[in-house]
């Protein structure tokens, strides 16, 4: 299995970058994982929704540049639908055993994600109800991908 993140915006913070590198070094064993950052837009405070909306376009624009014909395609949203870790992990295993061994997790920007990502998208998930910074979400995303190929192998982890 290939797994790609593309992600809006640069990280910057440091100890969200040693999260990152410790969840790639574990995840190494199990999975090749690759992470695109694109370029974020940028946004007024008081933003009409025309303003919302091009730029969601033109980040969308930047991100479906990075997804191949033949991913499979997870939008991380707000309102996408919730997964226990077990059941995560059962749909990454089934999406491998049917074929599909390259998914590409969109993590969108402050304003969300384009109509044509979500157009793309062959799943939206959602990981709370709650709002997390997009930075933070690459470490949490990543930490469960870990944790289902953990589970996937009948491996411990901590629950």
């Amino acid at each position: 299995m290939k797994i790609d993140i593309v992600a809006v915006g640069k990280l910057k913070e440091k100890y969200l970058q040693q999260g990152i590198e410790e969840y790639l070094k574990r995840l190494s064993p199990y999975t090749k994982v690759h992470i695109a950052e694109v370029a974020d837009e940028k946004a007024p405070d008081n933003m009409s929704d025309a303003n919302m909306q091009e730029v969601k376009r033109k980040e969308g624009e930047r991100i479906l540049s990075h997804i191949s014909k033949d991913s499979y395609v997870i939008t991380l949203e707000i309102n996408g639908k919730m997964l226990t870790s077990e059941t995560f992990a059962d749909k990454l295993d089934k999406l491998a055993t049917y074929g599909k061994s390259k998914i590409t997790f969109v993590i969108g920007g402050s304003v969300g994600i384009s109509e044509d990502v979500q157009k793309r998208s062959d799943m939206a998930l959602s990981f709370s109800k709650m709002t997390f910074p997009h930075q933070m979400f690459r470490m949490i995303l990543l930490e469960q991908v870990y944790r289902a190929f953990r589970i996937m192998r009948g491996e411990p982890y901590h629950k």
